[in-house]
């Protein structure tokens, strides 16, 4: 049988080590030796022996995931063999933690993680209870993760004289020494995705940067 289907660079090949690896641009492969965390939903295949357990997400990603669906619902896979992970065709990035490095990430955006990564869901500083965005989860430690993003992310460096203004809805992540507050504006309302009256951005400021994805959530994305 031939086809471009079956050229090699789509071909799934055995792991040469443990851990995380981009098997294409839209999903990652996960080689596990023990433990690994995984958003729930997103494993699309696997093999070897490998077992799955719901975990908890913590009070306050339950009530986030509630309120808009961005809580961090996941589960645990054990044992060994291969897994693959992806999420409505989303570009798929992993970033390596070093020591002393730490990240906020929405947790939409979380696809799978090492678990020598430690995580907490943790209400934004300065963003009250509107706006969306509010409850991320902090990853610290060594380790890898894999986030998803739909489109190419922007990364915008952020610096103590030029803060930026994101839309809670299209925040991917952030440094996690930034500061955060809310940034209401009735005269820009009509001008940022939502249409008219107040506009409510995250506002960061400090040293270290801010991803943003160039897409609006969907009904279906908020659910998930």
């Amino acid at each position: 049988m031939q086809s471009d289907l079956f050229a090699s660079e789509n071909l799934a090949r055995p792991a040469t080590a443990p851990g995380m690896t981009l098997q294409n641009a839209k999903s990652v492969k996960y080689a596990v030796n023990g433990e690994m965390l995984a958003r729930q939903g997103s494993m699309v295949a696997f093999r070897g022996d490998l077992r799955f357990e719901r975990k908890g997400q913590g009070i306050g990603g339950m009530l986030k995931r509630a309120v808009t669906g961005e809580g961090l619902a996941l589960m645990s896979v054990r044992g060994q063999g291969e897994a693959w992970f992806a999420h409505e065709s989303g570009n798929c990035f992993i970033i390596d933690f070093e020591p002393g490095d730490a990240f906020t990430v929405n947790g939409r955006n979380v696809l799978c993680f090492d678990p020598t990564l430690s995580y907490e869901i943790k209400m934004v500083k300065g963003a009250g209870m509107t706006g969306g965005g509010l409850f991320n989860s902090l990853f610290t430690g060594t380790g890898k993760l894999a986030v998803v993003c739909d489109g190419h992310p922007i990364i915008i460096p952020v610096t103590p004289q030029a803060p930026v203004h994101v839309d809670t809805d299209a925040v991917v992540g952030w440094s996690a020494a930034l500061d955060t507050g809310l940034h209401r504006s009735q005269s820009v309302g009509s001008m940022i995705r939502g249409g008219s009256g107040e506009a409510v951005q995250l506002r960061l400021s400090g040293e270290g940067f801010v991803v943003v994805r160039p897409s609006e959530v969907t009904e279906s994305a908020a659910g998930h």
